[in-house]
């Protein structure tokens, strides 16, 4: 399927991961309609940083991924959809777990039917590396088993079933892309990576953290976006889930120090009980088999290994420490 020159569009186009890839979609000549989440304030989230010329070409759509008329809406007259409106802060589900439900399973479902009835010609859903708990073994294909272990993981996997028994059920033409832990310019403050960049770049050299144990396959945001596009575009992936990752395992404690050592710091690690999960939910290790995506469409990740990181963290310190983007978050404590 080729995207170019389609009208597409992306719901949560105002989050870390769908403001970068509404922009690329831009880029590459496609017309986006943007799904945003309605507010009083007329704040488009991310959206509002974007180039001029890339916000003069969107058309920006305020809605609820929670209101099925006004996601409908939404899809008229699109070819794809880009499914991202979810909540993905792990530690707010112990708290509102409900929330969860709302958003991220029953807004998918919103999706879905709208994409039935109106027969959209792709649908792309988003999924998490979450899903699959601490592995059982690894690198982690996409046939491991699904192990919730939060509440957030719990909704991720059950949008993600949902979305295939539409393709087995009424051949809704869907896709599951599976990114493993997306980091870059943008994410949440509460995430690792800017969380101990926002801590040096503020003089700190004590840097609370959570566990330093657990592993992770970290995408750079870029590399995460073009994912989406191949999924999108390759025919193959109908009906089927495919990873994306970096083909790189790292620990959060390496983390900590490949940060410090690209922002030339040196700092000593404090553990936050704040920031630690409860010890059952805390996953342990996550490590992307991405041979599927390899196969379907020639996948290679631009940032990948432990070099490819290195250059991720490199761009993401110096946005985080650029101070009129670090004025853009709160300073004052750790935020779920």
């Amino acid at each position: 399927m080729n995207l170019a020159g389609k009208k597409v569009l992306v719901t949560g186009a105002d989050g870390f991961i769908g403001s970068h890839l509404t922009e690329e979609l831009v880029r590459r000549g496609c017309s986006v309609r943007a799904f945003v989440q309605y507010n009083s304030f007329d704040s488009r989230g991310w959206l509002d940083q974007s180039p001029e010329e890339i916000r003069n070409e969107l058309e920006t759509f305020p809605g609820d991924i929670r209101d099925p008329y006004r996601v409908k809406a939404a899809l008229q007259g699109c070819s794809t959809v880009f499914h991202l409106a979810a909540l993905v802060a792990i530690p707010y589900s112990y708290y509102s777990p409900d929330a969860y439900i709302d958003t991220n399973v029953k807004g998918t479902l919103h999706v879905l039917q709208a994409a039935r009835e109106l027969q959209t010609e792709r649908v792309v859903v988003t999924s998490t590396s979450e899903v699959y708990g601490t592995a059982e073994f690894v690198p982690i294909p996409e046939t491991h088993p699904l192990h919730a272990q939060s509440p957030y993981a719990a909704s991720k996997i059950a949008a993600d079933q949902l979305a295939l028994s539409f393709f087995r059920s009424f051949s809704t033409p869907v896709a599951v892309i599976r990114p493993f832990n997306t980091y870059g310019p943008r994410q949440s403050a509460r995430a690792v990576i800017p969380a101990v960049i926002s801590q040096i770049a503020r003089g700190e050299r004590r840097i609370r953290v959570g566990s330093l144990t657990p592993t992770r396959d970290f995408n750079f945001v870029r590399d995460t976006v073009r994912g989406f596009w191949e999924v999108a575009c390759c025919d193959a992936t109908l009906g089927d889930v495919v990873n994306i990752g970096s083909n790189f395992e790292v620990s959060i404690g390496e983390t900590v120090e490949m940060i410090a050592q690209v922002m030339g710091a040196e700092v000593e690690t404090v553990t936050d009980q704040e920031r630690l999960r409860p010890e059952k939910s805390e996953v342990r290790r996550l490590y992307a088999d991405i041979s599927k995506a390899k196969r379907l469409f020639g996948w290679n990740p631009e940032y990948g290994g432990r070099d490819g990181f290195r250059k991720g963290l490199q761009v993401t310190a110096e946005w985080f420490c650029n101070e009129k983007n670090r004025s853009l978050y709160r300073a004052d404590g750790y935020v779920i």
